[in-house]
């Protein structure tokens, strides 16, 4: 599965690339005319792939530094495997055992709020409940706790 998300990552990181290099080739290509209205367009359109660049290559870190984080959480024994919640008919996990297993992540997390264990199954089980942004402001603590943790 973990080759399989990799392959998709890249894919797709080579269509934004692609899309981002013919952005900025239409952005110059407005900035050769030399006239004051096309010039300040061109100027406008080549922000969108630095913003691009950056927002990519952030998301790469975020996403490495969160592939560290699981295989050595994997490596301790502690990856929460939620296989066996009762799933949906589409797939999604049923939402009153969603609830449950949040609220059994969210006792070991308050058992011990500056271990980044804790914070990485919070935000699977805010992802598990839907919730993406709150998934990945947990994520984004564990990260940080991890980096500054020497266990």
């Amino acid at each position: 599965m973990r080759s399989k998300t990799l392959v998709i990552s890249a894919v797709l990181t080579a269509v934004v690339a692609l899309y981002l290099v013919l952005l900025a080739g239409r952005a110059v290509e407005l900035l050769r005319t030399g006239d004051p209205v096309p010039v300040a367009l061109g100027v406008g359109v080549l922000v969108l792939p630095v913003l691009g660049v950056w927002v990519l290559v952030a998301t790469w870190r975020f996403g490495l530094r969160v592939q560290r984080l699981a295989t050595r959480l994997a490596d301790e024994g502690g990856l929460p495997d939620t296989s066996e919640l009762p799933r949906r008919p589409s797939g999604r996990v049923d939402r009153d055992a969603a609830d449950a297993w949040f609220a059994d992540r969210k006792a070991e997390l308050d058992a011990d709020p500056d271990d980044w264990r804790g914070w990485y199954r919070i935000a699977q089980a805010y992802d598990l409940a839907g919730d993406r942004r709150r998934a990945r402001d947990a994520m984004r603590t564990a990260v940080t706790l991890a980096e500054r943790d020497t266990r």
